[in-house]
């Protein structure tokens, strides 16, 4: 009685998982379409082009909501005991969307509210974070499965890791070498942890593909390109004369929108594969 009470609250529930995914891809698209109408640049007064505070603001607002949306459902995942990936895997996933939502937050108020725009900030330090927790991770949920893949998969892989490679420092060529220790370490840091991350996401979604979550961990694969692409056009972008809010930069949004459907979309099935359990058992 009570597992079927239970069952039908969840189905009924607005937070099931068909309108979390729907809520998060509404979400992206609405990002979308925000930075494409107006991520224009407009003359000012001095007669220098810039966007609009608003806008600017509105992409920190649309950011820092995926993220902060995404460390919810991941962390939601952690505190399940019936996880079919494992607990630790989305406590390290979930603080480390929680570390970028704290360090974009960080880095929004010191360029909107201060007007600065400091090569290292405290905002490093939570991105950093990020990068150490979802490398973790994602490490971990590698580790938690015997990779057995193709041929033609490790060649998938190493393709992806030599153009991701190449990309990476390409642009890192076309930058002006920081005189300062600490932005040199930081922006090697970036890099390579993007293509790490890229690399793990790469794995993860040929290794995950066709098994029982294999569709939550394509959405956190895709999430890692995702942020591969927004930092190397972040990077590239990067001068004296950069501002926020580049089309590309909702890459950001995607990547947060798409670890927080991965978290939703692993939740149900671990569900669905409880109550099978469940069910196959009382017959």
């Amino acid at each position: 009685m009570n597992n079927s009470y239970e069952n039908s609250f969840l189905s009924k529930s607005i937070f099931n998982t068909q309108n979390i995914v729907l809520a998060n891809i509404g979400w992206a698209v609405l990002a979308l379409l925000y930075f494409l109408l107006f991520s224009a640049k407009v003359p000012g007064a001095d007669g220098i082009e810039s966007r609009a505070e608003w806008y600017v603001i509105g992409t920190n607002i649309f950011e820092a909501l995926a993220y902060l949306a995404a460390s919810i459902l991941c962390l939601r995942n952690w505190l399940s005991p019936q996880i079919v990936s494992g607990r630790n895997v989305w406590l390290l996933i979930g603080l480390g969307m929680l570390s970028y939502f704290v360090g974009g937050i960080i880095f929004g108020y010191t360029e909107i509210v201060l007007k600065d725009e400091p090569d290292v900030s405290v905002g490093d330090i939570f991105f950093v974070l990020t990068y150490l927790l979802l490398g973790a991770g994602m490490i971990l949920a590698v580790a938690s499965r015997r990779i057995n893949l193709e041929k033609w998969q490790w060649l998938i892989v190493l393709a992806i890791a030599v153009f991701g490679s190449l990309l990476a420092w390409w642009i890192s060529m076309q930058q002006e070498t920081s005189p300062e220790l600490l932005v040199a370490i930081l922006n090697w840091f970036y890099v390579v942890s993007d293509v790490v991350l890229l690399i793990i996401a790469t794995t993860l979604l040929l290794a995950f593909w066709g098994g029982r979550v294999s569709q939550s961990w394509r959405m956190i694969a895709a999430a890692a390109f995702s942020l591969y692409i927004a930092d190397m056009w972040f990077k590239y972008a990067q001068g004296p004369n950069y501002q926020s809010g580049e089309i590309l930069e909702v890459f950001w949004v995607f990547s947060g929108v798409l670890f927080g459907m991965g978290a939703a979309l692993e939740y149900d099935a671990s569900l669905r594969r409880t109550r099978r359990t469940s069910t196959r058992k009382r017959a």
